[in-house]
């Protein structure tokens, strides 16, 4: 069984006090994500009324008559957006017991046929007819969400002795951005909701439905459960901070749990990375941290590229073998 966890918490309404407040504050967010990987956001500045907004969509969404669900399945995107019915996505080649939307950037279509494969996820979102007033919810969600994450990586690019916007360029004005609504249904064996990975990105501000446990991260061995806090993030990094940083920031392994029979789990990620064709810095850690700096974690069967677009596109190709088949043949046989 899994033994009880308490993460960090981190309150980042004290970058709004003096100097003092700030550098406590980003001295708390380093070592964090040196030691664990995850931590626990408050003071974030996202009211209640606007987080509980958010899940009674999610939850109209989930309600709605599967005809209507269908009508966005991702299987008609070849940018990797829409549904996912129950089953419909694999982590290390085992099937997710989940439902779900994706919701990424709202771009044009990448029509320049000289351009990589990865430019291919840029497009359009799917929206259902059904309930218009999703579009609404997800495109305010996506952009609170994106300010927090962009002050998170300033904050973070102090904390590392680099100047505060030594990140920026990356992400420019065209983030890749993602937003997924998942429920989870119940299971008997409580099985695999999301099976164990790390996030192929940069940053991840998971917020968890009330009074839900599920999300467990690993540590020495052992799978640590992190349930929802009221108003909360989870917060996580993903291989391209560790791979900046030479290791010194950790992407920690973690997955989700299915709920028991007859409970149901809502959570809603924010995926923050750089333009598909951006390369991430290195950055140069001063002396104090380099010595502490554990290398990039080595997996041939996961090779961590500094350009993002070349992360999302294996990671795309691997969860939904259907879409790519579909709209991507081209690729399947040559992704490692």
């Amino acid at each position: 069984m899994p033994v009880s966890a308490s993460l960090p918490v981190l309150d980042m309404s004290l970058l709004d006090g003096d100097e003092a407040s700030a550098a406590a504050f980003r001295n708390a967010l380093r070592h964090a994500t040196h030691e664990t990987g995850f931590f626990y956001l408050t003071g974030h500045g996202i009211p209640g009324e606007v987080v509980d907004g958010a899940f009674a969509a999610a939850e109209r969404f989930f309600a709605l008559p599967e005809k209507d669900k269908l009508e966005v399945e991702m299987l008609s995107s070849p940018h990797f957006r829409g549904y996912n019915r129950t089953g419909g996505e694999l982590t290390q080649g085992q099937v997710d017991w989940r439902e779900q939307i994706d919701i990424a950037a709202e771009r044009d279509p990448w029509n320049e046929p000289a351009a990589p494969a990865y430019m291919r996820l840029e497009g359009p979102n799917l929206w259902p007819s059904a309930q218009p007033e999703l579009r609404t919810v997800f495109l305010d969600w996506e952009q609170r969400c994106a300010m927090i994450a962009r002050r998170l990586m300033r904050s973070w690019a102090v904390a590392l002795g680099s100047p505060a916007d030594v990140f920026d360029a990356a992400f420019g004005d065209r983030p890749s951005t993602l937003i997924k609504l998942i429920r989870y249904p119940g299971r008997e064996d409580r099985g695999q909701g999301v099976g164990a990975h790390k996030d192929p990105g940069v940053l991840t501000l998971l917020m968890i439905e009330p009074g839900k446990g599920g999300l467990q991260i690993e540590r020495d061995g052992e799978w640590l459960d992190a349930p929802a806090v009221p108003g909360a993030f989870v917060v996580n990094i993903g291989e391209l901070m560790e791979f900046a940083t030479d290791g010194y920031l950790k992407a920690t392994v973690h997955r989700v749990v299915s709920p028991p029979m007859g409970e149901t789990r809502l959570s809603i990620p924010f995926f923050f990375n750089p333009a598909l064709d951006s390369t991430v810095p290195r950055i140069d850690l001063p002396a104090e941290l380099a010595e502490h700096a554990r290398g990039v974690s080595q997996n041939p069967d996961n090779v961590i590229s500094g350009t993002f677009g070349d992360n999302l596109l294996k990671a795309r190709l691997r969860a939904h073998p259907d879409v790519a088949a579909t709209h991507h043949a081209d690729l399947v046989k040559s992704t490692p």
